[in-house]
């Protein structure tokens, strides 16, 4: 068996119906929607249209929310149909990075994640989804396709259907005959638009105060109808409220917090490789400092989930696919490897530094990178897929360990050719970041959405922190204190640069992403 629903865009009236049946059955809260419709305008007066496009989970063949998932609350049944289990949920939010289509949200009430799953406790004896069942017009066919003599099969047979993102490579079992690239495209008709009845731009509970839509790059007319080379573009006037921003400062933070735990170590082990004059007290700090970090990364993450009380699931119920189960166990083992090393250190057991160094080494590397396999397994987000995330997430953390004893140099007095050593390789880690930089911006980008994101950086409501904050207060300036000068208050200060560039840095890559419309 494989259910999937297709939607006759040539029968729909727009009546909300659908919303309606789903809300009832599921007792779904006000604010937040399972199934919705959303009104796209679109042509000039008087050859106008309007058209109806029912939103919901589109239950991939290959769902992205299942793989991101830390403890299997999504999951893909037998019969095709993507089902989630909220009392396994810890409402990391991950699941609504990853689905291209929007159609998860979190739960105002329980705090855990939520969406259309296909009415499985009338699925499972026989009947129709609730939608399908109260659809005036038979708009809503659902079924399985895998049987011939269903009637949803034979429309896939016989009429041209399209689906949403088909680029993403989800294989979206939610089908569209009639659809229009207006509606079904998010990119057509932003949400940047006065509705017919509300202003639907607010969020729902916590994250209200992040929904604000950005208005900065809208040009509209009188009649609210944007201008695109002599024609109107389509307008949206009805939809869904936004969800606004799921990822807040706490993951900005946590990725700070997580590249100084990894570079504080990195750079005074690596070091001691290289330069055998490395201080042993070099070391001691680098371990002290990553382990505070990392306990303060620890933290921020489970300060950011909706159910703290459930943070034990991602060790305990591990879903091995998702970057974030896999994230967690390389942290946890990191802070065991600093936990060991610190005391041995501290208990004299000196011939055991090496085989700790060893390992903690290797899970500090990972620890800095994993990240990026999270991001790039959230497909929701064009530009969290760049290959180049994680070569920026490794050099983050070799500056943040650089600037960590840089900014030593305020409270210890140092030897001056270590100072020079780390003033260079400092010099060398900035300009290499920028020339990263560069490649990753300049480089065309395979999607309108990424591209979107790396114009709304550079030169959109991104652009002064990215400008002023992370190249010119975190690279450029100190960058320049360092060529100039080795005084120790300098290259302190030139430390403390390098950890504010490193904020900006992580604020506008989780953030900006997050401003392109998914619906």
């Amino acid at each position: 068996m494989n259910f999937g629903f297709i939607i006759d865009n040539r029968k729909c009236i727009g009546c909300h119906a659908c919303t309606v049946a789903c809300k009832s059955e599921h007792d779904v809260p006000v604010g937040v929607n399972r199934t919705w419709v959303k009104y796209i305008e679109k042509g000039e007066f008087p050859d106008t249209r309007r058209l109806f496009s029912v939103m919901r989970c589109n239950h991939c063949a290959d769902a992205p929310c299942v793989d991101i998932c830390p403890t299997e609350a999504l999951h893909t049944r037998k019969d095709g149909i993507v089902d989630f289990d909220d009392r396994r949920c810890i409402s990391c939010k991950a699941c609504t990075q990853a689905c291209p289509y929007d159609a998860l949200y979190i739960h105002p009430e329980t705090k855990t994640a939520a969406k259309c799953n296909y009415c499985t406790h009338r699925t499972d004896i026989g009947l129709e989804p609730a939608c399908v069942v109260v659809c005036p017009e038979h708009a809503i066919i659902s079924g399985d396709m895998d049987n011939p003599e269903t009637e949803i099969s034979k429309l896939l047979a016989r009429e041209t259907v399209t689906v949403r993102k088909a680029e993403k490579g989800t294989k979206p079992k939610l089908f569209y005959i009639d659809g229009d690239n207006a509606s079904l495209d998010p990119t057509e008709a932003h949400p940047d638009t006065d509705y017919m009845w509300s202003s639907q731009s607010s969020g729902v509970g916590k994250y209200a105060k992040y929904a604000e839509m950005r208005q900065s790059n809208k040009a509209a007319n009188g009649n609210g109808l944007v201008q695109i080379e002599g024609r109107k573009k389509p307008k949206r006037v009805y939809d869904a409220p936004s969800k606004g921003m799921l990822w807040g400062w706490e993951v900005s933070a946590y990725v700070l917090t997580k590249a100084i735990a990894a570079g504080a170590f990195i750079v005074p082990v690596v070091g001691s490789f290289l330069f055998y004059q490395i201080p042993e007290l070099f070391k001691v700090i680098g371990a002290v400092v990553a382990f505070v970090f990392l306990a303060v990364t620890g933290l921020l993450l489970i300060k950011d989930l909706g159910r703290p009380d459930r943070f034990l699931y991602v060790l305990l119920r591990p879903q091995w696919k998702s970057w974030l189960s896999r994230g967690a166990y390389i942290i946890t083992i990191y802070g065991a490897a600093l936990t060991a090393w610190l005391a041995a250190s501290y208990f004299g057991y000196y011939r055991l530094l090496p085989a700790i160094e060893a390992v903690g080494l290797v899970f500090a590397f990972l620890s800095a990178v994993y990240t990026a396999f999270l991001f790039a397994q959230a497909k929701g987000r064009d530009l969290w897929q760049s290959p180049m995330l994680g070569v920026h997430m490794i050099l983050h953390s070799v500056m943040a360990g650089l600037a960590v004893f840089l900014v030593a140099n305020f409270f210890l007095v140092m030897n001056i050719g270590i100072t020079a050593v780390l003033t260079f390789v400092a010099v060398a880690a900035i300009v290499l970041h920028l020339a990263t930089l560069a490649i990753e911006l300049v480089t065309p980008h395979g999607t309108e959405d990424a591209h979107k994101t790396v114009t709304m950086i550079v030169s959109g409501q991104y652009a002064t922190q990215f400008w002023l904050g992370m190249v010119a207060v975190g690279n450029v300036i100190p960058a320049a204190l360092l060529y100039v000068s080795s005084e120790y208050s300098v290259v302190g200060l030139a430390g403390i640069l390098i950890l504010v560039g490193l904020y900006f840095a992580q604020r506008i890559w989780v953030r900006a992403p997050q401003e392109i419309a998914l619906s």
